[in-house]
């Protein structure tokens, strides 16, 4: 059956523009260059619906993100793809009104909750995905029927600009000489950890005075770590940026002490800028990051270990040269193309059924 009339909509009610919204925008571009007919359902005048905007061929309904108005939203789509725990719902109530099929990808380890609406949502969709074995795991302690198949995300295919990396070293106030140790993500301590980056800061800036720890990103915390942090010189806060190429370009190594993760995917476009990695031995990290191969992890809350290893790789450039292209290696796996075709078999099979 070819792919004319067989809409793909995809529905993501996240606020904001975090790792799950970007998965959802890498995967909506590579299948508008492989054909698919889509459509997105998102939160209106949120993130995700303007950074699509410019995706060829999709068509983009934004609601109000309450369960009712997104279940009206899917018009004449052959599939549902819910891309987010809450966006479940409305897909649930579609397959009731209108018989369409849905599948699930679930990005967070722990679990749904579990109530009668959760498991018949769960159960009744043609498919779910996880992005990681560690929230298999999780699913299957919530329905230990579910069949689940893993499709881990992918790397975002970030653009770099030497330019504008010159000019962020320039402005950070990067000297030539610095190892530089780079943390991406939104600055919320409770679940990133970052407030024990600044602890690993203030160990080191006597005895290691060459290593610079920049974190990349804002978020609800910022302010408050900003304020810990006063008064280290071996300490940069970017805020929120949009060109996170360029600045991991500046990077020597990729810091990532996170309490919880369902697989951390900015850890993929670490390995694609060649860094080497030391974070947690936490969800899905271990299924990305081999220790001692391709980076380097720890048990929550070890910072001490954590920061020897940095120093270690600091004074060992030959060994921190290794363990980077053992990572452009490895990110090889994890390209949108990759995740995509795989989405792709998902689609074709649920709708083949159909027939």
């Amino acid at each position: 059956m070819s792919l004319a009339g067989r809409c793909i909509a995809h529905i993501n009610l996240a606020t904001g523009f975090c790792g799950g919204e970007r998965q959802t925008e890498l995967l909506l571009r590579y299948l508008a260059e492989a054909g698919w007919q889509q459509l997105l359902v998102a939160r209106g005048g949120d993130s995700l619906a303007s950074r699509c905007a410019d995706i060829p061929g999709l068509d983009i309904n934004e609601v109000s993100g309450g369960i009712l108005s997104a279940s009206r939203a899917f018009d004449d789509a052959a599939l549902i793809h819910v891309h987010q725990g809450r966006a479940i719902k409305p897909a649930w109530l579609q397959s009731f009104i209108a018989g369409k099929p849905y599948i699930v990808t679930r990005r967070v380890q722990k679990g749904p909750r579990q109530n009668p609406l959760n498991r018949s949502a769960y159960h009744r969709a043609s498919r779910v995905i996880s992005i990681s074995t560690a929230i298999s795991n999780s699913l299957h302690k919530f329905d230990p029927t579910m069949n689940i198949q893993v499709i881990p995300d992918c790397s975002s295919a970030l653009r770099v600009s030497r330019q504008r990396s010159a000019s962020i070293r320039k402005t950070l106030g990067i000297d030539q000489k610095a190892f530089v140790v780079g943390h991406v993500r939104a600055l919320v301590d409770s679940h990133k950890s970052q407030q024990q980056i600044i602890e690993m800061a203030r160990n080191s800036i006597n005895s290691a005075p060459d290593v610079l720890y920049v974190l990349i990103g804002g978020g609800s915390d910022e302010e408050s770590l900003r304020q810990q942090a006063g008064g280290l010189s071996n300490i940069r806060f970017t805020g929120h940026v949009d060109n996170v190429g360029d600045y991991l370009n500046v990077l020597n190594l990729f810091l990532y002490p996170s309490r919880h993760e369902g697989l951390g995917s900015v850890l993929l476009d670490a390995l694609e800028f060649g860094l080497p990695v030391v974070a947690t031995r936490v969800g899905g990290i271990s299924e990305i990051i081999e220790d001692g191969v391709n980076g380097y992890l720890f048990e929550v809350n070890d910072t001490r270990s954590m920061l020897k290893t940095i120093l270690r790789l600091c004074s060992d450039p030959k060994l921190a040269s290794a363990i980077g292209e053992e990572n452009k290696r490895a990110a090889d796996a994890y390209t949108p193309a990759r995740m995509g075709k795989r989405y792709e078999l998902i689609y074709q099979n649920v709708l083949d059924s159909l027939i």
